[in-house]
Formats: C-alpha cells, sequence, structure tokens
C-alpha cells in the first residue's frame, strides 16, 4: 500500500502532487481574473448559484447535518470509543490547553466577532417564529444563533478530522480527504478519484477561509471609521486585506509549532480576556442566568429547530441563515478537519469526539450570550440604538455595543486587533492545509508554497469583495461547500466500513489465550456480523499478549 501521494518537482515549488496542485491553482486563479475583468457577470453568476441551491438543495444539507450529529454522538458513546488515533498505547501530541487553543482558533474565525452581536439582535427584531422584538423572539434568537454555531457545526469538523486523523495516524496514508476513501475504493485513491476529491478540498477551504476574511476586513474597516475616521471604502478594505493577509503569510511560513501553535495561545488569551471584561462590567447576573437557560432552551428545541425547512410558510429565512451556515461548516470542514487531525494525535475517538464537541460549544454559547444576549437584553430594558446599528451594518453592532462600556476606544482597538488575529489564525492555518493538500498529503509541505496559497487567499477576498461584498461571499461559501458535501459521506461510510475491521482485529488479539470454543461462545453478533464480511484469519499466538489487548 503506498503511504503517500506522488508528489513532483514543479518549477520554483519543491514538492507538489501535480494534478491537484495545477488544476487547484488554474481554477482559482482563472476565478481571480474573472471576477476582477468581467465584476458584473461573476456578481450575477455568484447569487444565481447560490438561489439554485438553496431553492433546490436546501433540505439535502438539513439532512446531511443531522445524520453526522447523530454518527458523531454515536462514535463518543458506542464500541468504536476506546479506538486510538495513532498506537493504542501512544500519548497525545499537545497538552490538552493547547489543542483546545489550536481547534477553537482554528474553527471559529473572524465569524464569532461579525455574528455574535449582530445575529441574536437580527433574530430579535426580525424573528421567523415569533413576533418581534418580544420575549418570545428573545428566546428564539440565541436558540438560532446556537444552532448555527453549535452541535452541528462542529459534528461536521468532527466527521472530516475523525476520519483523516484515523487513516493517516493508523493507517499510514496521506494526511488529505482522498485517504477517507480507501476502504471504498482502494488504492484508486491515488488516481483521478482522488485527485478530484482533494481538490474539492482545496477549492472549499480556500472559499470558506475569504468568507471569513472579508467579512473581518469589512468590520475591522467601519471599526476604524468609528474610532479613528478613517474612510470606510472599498480601496481601504483591500489595504486591510493585504496587511493582513502579509501578516497570515508570515504565521504559516513559520510552521505549526513556532508560528500558528504560539497566535492560537495569544488568541485564546486575549478572547478570554474579553470575554470576562464583558461579564464583569456588564449584566452579569443576567449573562449567567440566560447562558443556563439560552443552553437549555436549545437543547430542549434542538430536535424540532434542526429539521424545521420552511415547507409551509414557503418563506425564504431558512436560504439566507441556517442554510448559508451550514455550507459555510462545510466549506470550512476540509482545512479545519485536516488541520484537527495534525494535531490529534493520540488522542481516542471518545475524547476526541466529546472534546472537539464540547469545549467549543461552551465557550461559543458563553460568549454568544455575553455579547448578543446583553445586546438585546439592553434593547428590551432602553432604547440604545443596537437595532438600528445592527440595520445598517452587521459589523457595526459590536461596536455600537461597546459604546455603554468603559474605555470604548481602547474596548474597539483591541476588537479591531482580535479580528486582525482571528483571521491570521484562520488563514495561516488554512494555507498549512492547501499546501499540505497540493503537497501529496505531506505534514511538513514546503514554505514557498504555504506562501503561495496565503497570498493567493488575500486576492480572492479582494475579487469577492469587489464583485458584491457581502452577498458575494455568502453566495461564495455556499457554492464552495455544495460539492464537498457529498465527499462527507463517503467520508463517514468509509470510516465506520474501517472502524469496524478495526474492532474486529483487537477483539481478535483480546482471544489469543482462549480456545477456539471459548471464542465462538463469546464472541458478540456484531462481530460475528464483521467476520463473515469481511473476514479476517485469527491471529496465531506467538508470544506475550498484544498492547492492544490491555
Amino acid at each position: 500500500m503506498p503511504s503517500e501521494v506522488r508528489t513532483a518537482r514543479l518549477g520554483i515549488f519543491p514538492r507538489v502532487s501535480p494534478p491537484v496542485f495545477a488544476i487547484s491553482a488554474i481554477i482559482i486563479l482563472g476565478f481571480i481574473l474573472f471576477g476582477a475583468i468581467f465584476t458584473e457577470s461573476a456578481k450575477a453568476l455568484f447569487s444565481g448559484a447560490q438561489a439554485a441551491i438553496t431553492v433546490h438543495f436546501g433540505w439535502f444539507f438539513i439532512v446531511l447535518v443531522n445524520v453526522v450529529l447523530i454518527l458523531c454522538i454515536y462514535l463518543a458513546f458506542g464500541r468504536y470509543g476506546d479506538i486510538r488515533l495513532g498506537e493504542q498505547a501512544e500519548e497525545p501530541e499537545y497538552g490538552l490547553l493547547s489543542w483546545s487553543a489550536m481547534l477553537f482558533s482554528a474553527g471559529i474565525g473572524i465569524g464569532l466577532l461579525y455574528w455574535a452581536t449582530a445575529e441574536p439582535l437580527f433574530h430579535f427584531f426580525s424573528p421567523p417564529l415569533a413576533t418581534a422584538e418580544s420575549e418570545e423572539a428573545a428566546s428564539q434568537a440565541m436558540v438560532f444563533a446556537f444552532l448555527h454555531w453549535g452541535f452541528h457545526g462542529w459534528a461536521i469538523y468532527i466527521l472530516v478530522a475523525l476520519s483523516l486523523a484515523y487513516f493517516h495516524f493508523r493507517r499510514g496514508l496521506p494526511l488529505s480527504p482522498r485517504s477517507g476513501l480507501y476502504p471504498l475504493i482502494g488504492d484508486r485513491i491515488y488516481g483521478p478519484i482522488g485527485h478530484t476529491v482533494d481538490i474539492l478540498a482545496v477549492f472549499g477551504t480556500m472559499f470558506g477561509i475569504v468568507t471569513s476574511l472579508g467579512l473581518g476586513v469589512m468590520q475591522i474597516s467601519g471599526g476604524m471609521n468609528r474610532v479613528f475616521g478613517t474612510p470606510d471604502t472599498m480601496w481601504m478594505q483591500i489595504l486591510l486585506i493585504a496587511f493582513i493577509t502579509a501578516l497570515a503569510t508570515i504565521s504559516v511560513f513559520l510552521g505549526l509549532d513556532k508560528g500558528i501553535k504560539r497566535i492560537s495561545n495569544f488568541n485564546i488569551i486575549l478572547s478570554l480576556v474579553m470575554l470576562v471584561f464583558f461579564i464583569a462590567l456588564g449584566p452579569t447576573l443576567f449573562i449567567f442566568d440566560s447562558y443556563i437557560e439560552n443552553i437549555g432552551n436549545y437543547l430542549r428545541a434542538i430536535v424540532e429547530r434542526s429539521f424545521w425547512n420552511e415547507a409551509y410558510s414557503g418563506g425564504n429565512w431558512q436560504g439566507d441563515w441556517t442554510i448559508f451556515y451550514w455550507a459555510w461548516w462545510v466549506s470550512w470542514s476540509p482545512f479545519v478537519g485536516i488541520f484537527i487531525a495534525r494535531i490529534s494525535r493520540g488522542r481516542t475517538i471518545r475524547e476526541f469526539v466529546l472534546g472537539v464537541l464540547l469545549i467549543p460549544c461552551s465557550i461559543l454559547f458563553l460568549w454568544f450570550t455575553a455579547f448578543g444576549g446583553t445586546a438585546i437584553h439592553m434593547e428590551m430594558t432602553g432604547d440604545p440604538g443596537l437595532i438600528e446599528a445592527t440595520k445598517a451594518d452587521y459589523g457595526d453592532a459590536v461596536f455600537k455595543l461597546i459604546e455603554y462600556f468603559p474605555m470604548t476606544n481602547v474596548l474597539a482597538v483591541v476588537i479591531m486587533v482580535m479580528i486582525v488575529v482571528w483571521f491570521v489564525t484562520s488563514s495561516d492555518s488554512g494555507s498549512f492545509v492547501i499546501d499540505m493538500l497540493t503537497a501529496g498529503g505531506d505534514r511538513d509541505p514546503p514554505k514557498i508554497q504555504r506562501i503561495f496559497w496565503a497570498t493567493t487567499e488575500g486576492a480572492v477576498a479582494a475579487v469577492l469583495l469587489v464583485a458584491g461584498g457581502l452577498n458575494a461571499l455568502q453566495a461564495a461559501a455556499v457554492v464552495a461547500g455544495f460539492p464537498f458535501a457529498f465527499v462527507l459521506i463517503a467520508l463517514g461510510y468509509g470510516l465506520m466500513r474501517a472502524l469496524g475491521r478495526d474492532k474486529l482485529i483487537l477483539y481478535r488479539q483480546a482471544q489469543l489465550y482462549r480456545t477456539a470454543e471459548e471464542v465462538d461462545a463469546n464472541t458478540p453478533p456484531e462481530i460475528k456480523h464483521w467476520e463473515e464480511s469481511e473476514p479476517i484469519p485469527r491471529p496465531r499466538r506467538t508470544g506475550p499478549a498484544p498492547q492492544a489487548a490491555e
């Protein structure tokens, strides 16, 4: 079995997977030229493609994310939970704190600061299922915000990350999405089918990241206008893209431990300081009370809201919000999944699933309660003008909110710094992952290629902003996420087949010192089923019991 995808030298790029690198680069560079030259046509193309996907395949995204979440819960509490991502006796490569910081920083990005205040406020004054600005609307607003940023999205990351980590660390296959198809197509993953899957992953990663970059620079530009009086223009946003891209390029050049890990740790500390500040100086008791209540409301309504599809109302709210989010999470899943897999060696499946599902979500829910919940509370108890600011520009909502806190200008500067750092952590992680994909799954890809992809991200973000701003960014996320959604299905099926066979091997190793009659008498029905579908010779007893049996 080959251990990695065939790579080659291509010009100034020292190690590439020629089909993946060349085709991905041509498509993305072609997109940049098309968007820059034919701006209006590009805008119409983005919006038309988004409308077609949300109208005709919204149901598909809803079914997909629910099935993925159910599968992840099964993996956490089912029979495969004790399988380790690596050797059975191996210890985790990174400590819990650094691991949590890196997965949180890579998996969230700028969208947290952009939407944490604006989205709950929007659902409060324009609710899909309640009277506007009512108590019921306030409760539903937080439920929808939790739904869009909670378990379903992180379950998508888990499926991709778990599949890639399993096949890479346990089976020695490349750290790329193609490896998850090995149980289905075998060595053909090194051919056209595997190349296609990796190209889709590159495409989704690129447009998922640039969506966040576009949102971030729009928010920074608005914040600078409020604090420093700088012009909030397209040229200012493009200059900000260039600046942030340069920082991300430096970080990704330094590598995982020197660059990405350190910035992620700094990012999580800065974010926690901001969160503590808001809780301490805001309506503290309300934040804690509503945090508990919001979680309860979310868990109570999760099934109903997860499957709600506007079938009887016939509206387009789902397309603008829930379907956009599901496609955005899917488009981010190749790069976040690969990155989380890269940092998760040595963890059991149970530890991995529960950690990725619960640690980020618990912080996210508190963050949305502290920012969005506080904003709603202020609107219900007074008239601070937050709704008007949100209607004018989603990115301005958080800057309007901090006007009611002390040290407003200092907070505004800190928020802008956080947005920059959030993007740098997302961009450098994404560039690192794209480089791994185009270098044949190499875990330490060439630095010159990291620079190429980090720079390309900035160029694509600039083109999308010129071609239509927020609408173009949202359309790009939906269009990029759609094709990779089908890859998710294949990854889930392949992972379950491989885990069943792995469990059978571990079971047989544990039975080495029993007689054949004892083994047959004590074999569970599912093990017998696995043996019939995928026969594995019983190991011969040649020495002491193996480590895997413990």
